[in-house]
């Protein structure tokens, strides 16, 4: 399964396990989630759109690193301007953790229910015998 996200104006085909070179996302949180614009899955289908939507990119911050530098050189001929500066992009490490649905998430389990006791009887009403009760009639 893959799925292409947009991150930093790129856009980026990522599978589970996969670790990127993203543009630089200032967050604290080691844990980063994105929405999918397309979504490949185990069984050969394609999704986008609304049906992409429902699916998650989850991902872990690996750290912040730095570019190659480049050399920007200006130079205007006759006039003795020369101008020399450099650059170096931050980027950020993720590791691709999860390709996941959104509806496919455990939902959180209900706590087990007493039995339901009996309705008390109205007071003009018969007991039905002992009998018909276990017999389950």
């Amino acid at each position: 399964m893959y799925a292409v996200i947009r991150t930093g104006g790129k856009q980026y085909r990522v599978k589970v396990g996969d670790v990127l070179e993203i543009e630089h996302l200032p967050v604290k949180d080691p844990s980063v989630s994105f929405k999918p614009i397309l979504v490949s899955t185990d069984d050969g289908r394609t999704l986008h759109g609304r049906e992409a939507a429902e699916f998650t990119v989850g991902a872990k911050m690996l750290g912040d690193a730095k570019g190659d530098k480049v050399i920007v050189f200006k130079y205007k001929n006759k006039t003795g301007y020369a101008n020399r500066t450099g650059h170096r992009q931050l980027y950020s490490l993720i590791e691709i953790t999860s390709i996941a649905s959104s509806s496919a998430q455990p939902e959180p389990q209900a706590e087990p229910q007493a039995p339901a006791e009996p309705e008390p009887q109205a007071a003009g009403e018969p007991e039905p015998p002992a009998e018909a009760v276990a017999s389950g009639a």
